[in-house]
């Protein structure tokens, strides 16, 4: 059964939620009575601000502009209380009246926080966190390859949405609501949105609901942004989940959501760069490379990557050889990705940072030239239409040409593709143009080697048809 509760008379839309203000009478003599009396009323707010309400009762309550200012603080931690009920959403028709009620009731205190007239005091802004902890800090479904024993990414039209979501998505709305509002003073909000409730806003990025992901990654990077007492907390938690997703599960979906804050906060880092920053490049963020499901998320990883070159140019060693150290082996599609985010890393490094790893480099690539997937080809021969990559090479001919030039022969005479093969040849072309006369050395050179394991090839058929003749003859 339902109760409607009508208190006071209506007032003004844009009146503020105030809690009362107990009135003091400095001349009034004193009666221990009447403090026992206040005392008990006193307690009975407490009591009616910390209560459980029964998940059996939902109310109808009236509109908070609808009662007086001083029944507005009771009314407004009652309606919290009301949005703490939880409901079975696999039921849709189960309870249908009390989970409208609650939509309402959240819908009202979202509009109330963003039209800035709600000046909450700590007993308030205390209630609406637990409000918001209760719904959102639950324990996620089981993920969708724990029950089909599947390693690949969903495909979108198999994506996981929670049923609960018309309250869920309130909620959130309701809490990046208060974080972004004007009023809310962060010395007090400090106190409710603590570590605890960053950690547990973490654990939430797991969820296969791409919906929730969003919200999470707003909400968090705006804490990140107003509470800079948090900032710190903020970034260790997200090195935590990036250790135990590349160390020990391999499997986490909310990846992509935490680099995307992060590219943020890359941006904003000051120069020079603090040591626990590169640390963090270093030990996180190169390693992401590793696992098999690096394409869900190397988009955002890419972008964060960059982000570290244009900060600092002299990390484009380390980060290259990042990325030779976790270069795919067998996986043409990860190649393929590596390939482009090298071609972004190349594009910001200077010719001090080139000439260091130069040799392991052009090495990758001459494997990666060779290689028979044709689009992994293709993609390597691709960076030699980059004008800044293409200089850089330049000033190096003497060091590259001789690493490269054996693989762009056997791709001239032995690649099975004719888009690789034409590749191949400007390539080709365009050391020659640089430079004919070192050119001519190492094609030289080449072909002196392949007369040489020709040269070979012919001695050991020979040692072979010897020991064949021997053997018929023992026989």
């Amino acid at each position: 059964m339902f109760k409607i509760i009508k208190r006071g008379k209506k007032s003004s839309k844009g009146d503020a939620v105030e809690p009362p203000i107990p009135s003091s009478l400095p001349n009034a003599p004193v009666d221990h009575a009447s403090r026992i009396a206040t005392s008990v009323v006193a307690s009975q707010h407490v009591t009616l601000a910390n209560a459980t309400p029964d998940p059996s009762v939902v109310e109808v309550l009236p509109l908070l502009k609808e009662v007086a200012l001083s029944e507005r603080h009771v009314l407004f931690i009652r309606k919290l209380q009301i949005c703490c009920v939880q409901f079975d959403f696999s039921d849709m028709v189960k309870c249908a009246r009390q989970k409208e009620i609650k939509r309402q009731t959240l819908t009202e205190l979202i509009d109330l926080v963003q039209s800035g007239s709600c000046k909450m005091n700590e007993i308030m802004q205390e209630e609406l966190v637990r409000m918001i902890s209760t719904n959102l800090f639950r324990c996620l479904p089981p993920a969708s390859h724990e029950n089909t024993g599947s390693e690949g990414i969903e495909e979108e039209d198999d994506m996981y949405l929670d049923p609960s979501w018309p309250h869920l998505q309130l909620v959130y709305e309701l809490l990046l609501r208060y974080v972004m509002s004007t009023e809310m003073d962060t010395k007090v909000a400090k106190r409710y949105l603590d570590h605890s409730f960053v950690l547990k806003l973490l654990d939430l990025f797991d969820s296969e609901d791409p919906r929730e992901r969003e919200y999470l990654k707003t909400i968090l990077h705006r804490i990140y942004g107003k509470f800079m007492v948090h900032r710190p907390f903020i970034r260790n938690g997200i090195n935590n989940v990036f250790y135990r997703f590349i160390f020990e599960t391999e499997r986490h979906n909310g990846i992509g959501e935490l680099l995307e804050i992060l590219g943020s906060v890359i941006n904003g880092f000051a120069l020079p760069m603090k040591e626990e920053h590169k640390l963090f490049l270093v030990r996180a963020l190169i390693p992401l490379h590793k696992p098999k499901c690096v394409s869900a998320y190397h988009h955002q990883l890419s972008y964060c990557i960059t982000q570290f070159v244009e900060k600092d140019y002299r990390l484009a060693d380390i980060v290259i050889r990042g990325l030779l150290k976790y270069w795919p082996i067998t996986n043409c599609g990860k190649e393929v990705l590596f390939l482009n985010e090298l071609e972004e890393v190349l594009e910001g490094t200077q010719p001090a940072e080139f000439q260091r790893c130069l040799v392991p480099l052009f090495k990758q690539l001459g494997r990666s030239i060779n290689s028979p997937h044709f689009q992994v080809a293709e993609r390597a021969l691709f960076l030699w239409n980059n004008e800044h990559i293409v200089d850089l090479i330049a000033q190096n001919r003497r060091a590259i040409l001789p690493t490269i030039f054996e693989p762009l022969e056997r791709n001239m005479y032995g690649h099975w593709n004719q888009a690789v093969h034409g590749l191949t040849s400007n390539v080709r072309r365009m050391f020659l143009e640089m430079d004919s006369e070192l050119f001519e050395e190492c094609e030289k050179e080449y072909n002196e080697k392949a007369a040489g394991a020709s040269g070979l090839v012919e001695q050991r058929e020979r040692a072979w048809k010897k020991l064949e003749e021997a053997a018929s003859m023992v026989g």
